[in-house]
């Protein structure tokens, strides 16, 4: 238990990857609306770190990418409903694939939101002298 706690501490990818805080400093949110569900915000970012000024647009077009992150997090999401209908409830087949579905549609905004973190956080890394400091 107590390695599961040192992995979600700030200054781990882990830590900026479930919470959507700049990669660079952990101080502040990346998102706009933290809720993932108010789906007319899903996709609003700050242009940069309140903090550190870290800009997180590192290019145009930056966050295609996730697109590709997305579909593994969509498997991962899959793969877990899948277990739990067809293992714990003893779901039938056509069961199971309901559940997926339905699984994927219900988590689909959060499914995006995780892929453009471990996204940027694949390309910026933490450096905890930026988060001590204020810009």
């Amino acid at each position: 238990m107590e390695k599961v706690l040192q992995m979600l501490k700030k200054g781990t990818k882990l830590y900026s990857i479930l919470t959507g805080s700049c990669p660079q400093c952990h101080e502040e949110k990346i998102y706009v609306d933290q809720n993932p569900y108010h789906l007319g915000r899903l996709f609003k970012m700050h242009d940069q770190c309140g903090h550190c000024g870290l800009v997180y647009r590192i290019e145009p077009s930056f966050f295609y990418g996730a697109m590709y992150v997305s579909y593994g997090v969509g498997i991962a999401f899959s793969v877990a409903a899948f277990i739990i209908s067809y293992l714990f409830f003893s779901s039938t087949l056509m069961q199971a694939f309901i559940a997926i579905f339905a699984t994927n549609i219900v988590f689909y905004p959060l499914i995006i939101r995780l892929s453009r973190n471990i996204w940027i956080n694949i390309f910026v890394h933490y450096k905890p002298e930026l988060a001590k400091k204020r810009a």
